[in-house]
């Protein structure tokens, strides 16, 4: 290796072998926080729905016609969401803080919103394509990372066990 590269060179933040606690429980706890960030993500889109609906009665049926913004707007609700929470004081979506959980660069550092609303994509896109192969990878390595985060570098790990530990 060259003396530059070694200069520059960053080691990861959180080691399975070190600090043990900071991952024990993290996939499955993970699942639940991606329930309960369902719920909230599909409770406005729910409310719109009725909303179009209720309009379009009362238009006698014109107002259905809005019926086609709501997969565009659930996308970029879906987005925001994630980009604020992730990005967010707590580096956490809703469901995550109920479990206990925060993103983390793999350098240790916080979220912020382009990599939250990056994250939500990439795992939705991964999920779409790759399922079985994107729940193995996080079986398989200590940090219990799952693809999309090994693709941009992050790692999701018990908050209240770093908090202590600092």
């Amino acid at each position: 290796m060259s003396s530059a590269y070694q200069a520059n060179f960053q080691p990861h933040a959180f080691d399975p072998y070190d600090q043990p606690e900071l991952f024990r429980g993290v996939l499955t706890r993970r699942a639940f926080a991606f329930l309960i960030d369902l719920v909230v993500l599909s409770i406005p889109i729910v409310l719109a729905v009725i909303f179009i609906a209720v309009f379009g009665l009362i238009t006698l049926g014109l107002g259905w016609l809005m019926f086609w913004l709501i997969s565009p707007l659930s996308i970029v609700w879906a987005l925001l969401y994630y980009g604020a929470t992730l990005g967010g004081p707590h580096s956490a979506t809703v469901g995550m803080r109920l479990m206990d959980l925060e993103l983390r660069t793999w350098y240790g550092a916080p979220a912020y919103f382009v990599l939250g609303a990056a994250h939500a994509l990439l795992f939705w896109v991964s999920m779409s394509f790759l399922t079985p192969l994107v729940l193995i990878v996080g079986l398989l390595n200590g940090r219990k990372r799952l693809l999309h985060d090994i693709v941009l570098g992050t790692v999701v790990i018990n908050r209240s066990m770093r908090v202590a530990a600092v």
